[in-house]
């Protein structure tokens, strides 16, 4: 069994302030994934190094 590495955990002032550039509604910080979800545009946005990168081009579509 391996275990997957999480990624450091996103500080909650930074995520109290973020919102989806897209429909400018809440995220929801997957620690597991190191994505920030906004489940009304659809899109996981990744987390680098502990950035949020907020591009909707760096997205990845969720499944509907």
């Amino acid at each position: 069994m391996t275990d997957k590495p999480t990624s450091p955990p996103l500080d909650p002032r930074l995520l109290s302030v973020l919102v989806c550039p897209v429909t400018k509604g809440p995220l929801v910080y997957d620690r597991e994934a190191g994505e920030l979800i906004s489940k009304r545009a659809g899109l996981a946005f990744p987390i680098r190094d502990g950035i949020p990168i907020m591009l909707p081009d760096e997205a990845r579509r969720l499944a509907p």
